[in-house]
């Protein structure tokens, strides 16, 4: 009993691992700004 606790607690370590890695594992300063994105309030009057 006390092995099939340990193994679905390393299992459960992987998975919060792996969620981990890849929630924070993306560029330092975050994505690049696009070539056609505007910031906000720049947007044309609407008639």
């Amino acid at each position: 009993m006390l092995l099939i606790l340990l193994e679905a607690l390393l299992a459960l370590v992987v998975l919060v691992g792996i969620v981990w890695w890849t929630m924070f594992s993306g560029r330092p300063k975050g994505e690049p700004p696009r070539q056609d994105d505007t910031p906000p309030g720049d947007d044309p009057p609407r008639p």
